[in-house]
């Protein structure tokens, strides 16, 4: 069986090439490339990400594509801040994926990857029923580019997330599975949801963290292998699945210990890939 990637989670900034430069400081050559800002989705600024790309040896596997707008991770505002279940931001956010697609389908990536939000378990619920519709715009579009549209796991659980991908219906909607987020957000033991999601990976966050244990907050974010996740079982089970994407870390810090964090996390991963 191949070895999988290991790539990590740089930003789009107004010049590519620092952050891209930065994957292969790591020595790494693989990276999902994140953004919130849609007014950087032009397309000279899409040549020059593909330019260099090519030029540093960088595979770009994914556009993570944010949205504007308020938005709190925690249990208190998250619901009604975080994805397209805010009926005031749904439009403006539907626009911001509208435009990434199109500037991922530019650049030359194969997918574009975002958080939904906390999706209502009623199928029958008029919101459940608002996203439904509003991301099937988003999977149309960049179906019409050949693009794959990933939904990152965390605020839904793994069942939620499996029927919103059928009721979407394009054929073309997968999974961005961050085993980290299914224990921060209290929704799922990560190696169990590969039993339901594990066909649907197309992208896949590595990340570790724990259940939270106080009401209103997620739980803790943990350096790779030192939390909940079960890194090594779960890679294994990614694998039997039949993945062979990459394996992006994500290390939500900044300074010289996400750094250290990161390398030890690459670390971690080569021998299990």
């Amino acid at each position: 069986m191949a070895t999988l990637k290991i790539g990590v989670l740089v930003g789009l900034e107004a010049d590519p090439r620092p952050e891209l430069a930065k994957v292969r400081d790591l020595g790494l050559d693989s990276c999902q490339l994140c953004c919130w800002d849609p007014a950087l989705y032009t397309e000279q600024r899409a040549k020059a990400t593909r330019q260099a790309a090519d030029e540093l040896g960088v595979e770009i596997t994914s556009l993570w594509a944010g949205y504007p707008g308020p938005l709190h991770w925690d249990f208190r505002e998250g619901p009604s801040t975080i994805g397209f279940v805010p009926e005031a931001m749904r439009e403006v956010r539907v626009d911001a994926l509208l435009r990434g697609a199109d500037f991922a389908a530019q650049a030359g990536f194969p997918s574009v990857t975002t958080h939904a939000g906390f999706i209502p378990e009623d199928p029958a619920s008029p919101v459940y029923k608002a996203v439904v519709v509003a991301l099937r715009r988003i999977a149309e579009r960049c179906q019409g580019h050949g693009l794959w549209f990933c939904l990152e796991t965390g605020q839904e659980t793994p069942i939620t997330l499996l029927r919103l991908i059928t009721d979407i219906g394009t054929g073309n909607v997968g999974v961005n599975f961050d085993p980290a987020n299914l224990l921060m957000y209290g929704k799922a033991n990560p190696v169990d949801a590969l039993d339901i999601l594990g066909p649907y990976v197309r992208g896949v966050h590595a990340k570790d963290g724990e259940y939270p244990t106080e009401p209103m907050e997620l739980g803790v974010e943990k350096p790779l292998g030192q939390g909940r996740v079960n890194i090594p079982a779960f890679v294994a089970k990614l694998k039997s699945f039949g993945y062979t994407g990459a394996l992006t870390i994500e290390r939500e810090i900044t300074g010289d210990q996400q750094i250290a964090d990161i390398r030890a996390a690459v670390a971690l991963l080569r021998p299990l890939g």
